[in-house]
């Protein structure tokens, strides 16, 4: 896959539906305008249209931006429509997403923090 190859420190996506048509420019213009983001970061940026077999990503390697472009022969992403606004995720949470999955597993262990040991 090559998302293993991309230096990003966050993953965020764009809640809701996104014109799939919208190029480079028009998906920062979003980042930007709509999620007052910084689509010049290491962030890894992922919108999803009506369909939910096509998804875009968009990441700014430093000298240029890298746009990818998935679309699923079958099945469709558990893609989260209740929200309009761009929500961070995890790296976990990604592998579920690109695996079919939700990205709120309820099953899933989560992990502990300020964990104070005695």
């Amino acid at each position: 896959m090559i998302l293993n190859e991309i230096n990003v420190e966050q993953v965020y996506i764009a809640c809701g539906y996104t014109d799939m048509r919208r190029s480079i420019d028009g998906l920062a213009a979003m980042v930007q305008q709509t999620f007052r983001l910084d689509p010049f970061n290491r962030s890894l940026f992922l919108f999803c249209g009506r369909r939910s077999d096509r998804l875009k990503a968009l990441c700014w390697e430093g000298d240029g931006f890298i746009l990818l472009y998935k679309r699923l022969e079958r099945g469709r992403y558990q893609w989260p429509r209740h929200e309009s606004e761009a929500r961070q995720i995890t790296p976990q949470q990604l592998r579920w997403l690109l695996e079919g999955l939700r990205i709120d597993q309820p099953k899933a262990l989560k992990p502990i923090e300020n964990l104070c040991v005695i």
